[in-house]
């Protein structure tokens, strides 16, 4: 468990939120849902005051991964003392859930003893998962930003609102798109399946532009404009097209072989929250994605409009693309 010395007497939703540097609203959420202590008694009450000296305890969930198997690799895309970017590999949860039975990203950079922010560190559900920037979904790969310093993850955090943060990345589908487009449909959670989301006008604003790559691949370059759950997913099924291995949206073949959702995050792009130099950098495919591109007649010409900087360059044009809303 985390612990909290108080040093001056006042409510204990006021005390978690100056100490672990979240909202009041994610303390009174850690309150209410009974992951706070004092002594061994769980207190549920956001207003109660606590008294100088008294020992808070926070549960997070790290306490129950202290068993899994860590013995991974990750590669690292680039490191400095302030930030970390890492290839993740398909099938790792970015942190951990109460559901997961096994390792996570975070449960491998604190195993690795990497200094790693605070901030947003704990969930309402009280997940521990410190340096976060952004998340991956568990079966996507690729490029995935993390924040050593607590200064350095509130400049990237606002990079990611006011869009100078860019993703761009790589995916199969199982259709043809007919030509460059933009997806400007608001996503919001499904109210038949908690695990999926939906295109809702009552939903949050997202958008998402596709670039054609290849035609016999169906290979596609995605860039986020938005950055809402499983956002590439849901607005490429809004146009009846599904991702190669994404079941739970609906991608239907008699292959098993396929073990994960064929989603890359493959370009990222920031300005480094100290120096303001502007960062650009690719995380390598895959063998999965490698050997569908190498198999392919048009090999060559798909490395050529895949290389960053054309990829970079060809969503210049973004403006002039059909747009869907």
């Amino acid at each position: 468990m985390d612990e909290i010395c108080v040093k001056s007497s006042k409510r204990l939703d006021q005390i978690l939120s100056q100490e672990l540097k979240i909202s009041r609203n994610l303390a009174t959420n850690l309150i209410k849902s009974g992951f706070v202590f004092l002594g061994d008694e769980a207190v549920i009450k956001p207003s109660f005051n606590a008294k100088n000296g008294d020992l808070i305890k926070i549960k997070t969930q790290i306490e129950q991964n202290l068993n899994f198997d860590l013995n991974f690799d990750i590669k690292v895309v680039y490191e400095d003392d302030e930030i970390l970017v890492l290839n993740k590999p398909p099938n790792l949860a970015t942190h951990g859930a109460k559901s997961l039975k096994e390792a996570s990203l975070v449960d491998w950079l604190l195993d690795k003893n990497y200094k790693l922010s605070n901030v947003d560190s704990l969930g309402s559900d009280g997940i521990y998962r410190p340096g976060i920037v952004h998340r991956l979904d568990k079966g996507t790969s690729g490029a995935i930003l993390v924040a050593k310093t607590d200064k350095s993850h509130i400049n990237l955090k606002n990079q990611l609102l006011n869009r100078s943060m860019g993703r761009i990345y790589l995916t199969f589908l199982d259709l043809n798109l007919k030509q460059n487009l933009v997806v400007n449909r608001a996503i919001a959670r499904n109210p038949k399946n908690r695990l999926k989301k939906i295109v809702s006008k009552d939903g949050r604003v997202a958008k998402t532009a596709f670039l054609k790559i290849d035609d016999e691949l169906n290979l596609v370059a995605a860039k986020l404009f938005t950055g809402r759950t499983h956002q590439i997913r849901v607005h490429l099924l809004s146009l009846n097209r599904h991702i190669l291995g994404d079941f739970l949206y609906g991608f239907k073949s008699a292959n098993d072989k396929i073990t994960h959702v064929m989603l890359h995050a493959y370009i990222l792009y920031f300005f480094h929250p100290l120096s303001g130099e502007k960062i650009f950098l690719k995380a390598d495919l895959y063998d999965d994605f490698l050997n569908l591109i190498d198999n392919s007649k048009n090999k060559e010409k798909i490395y050529e409009k895949i290389l960053p900087n054309t990829l970079y360059n060809d969503f210049n044009s973004v403006d002039k693309w059909l747009c869907y809303n």
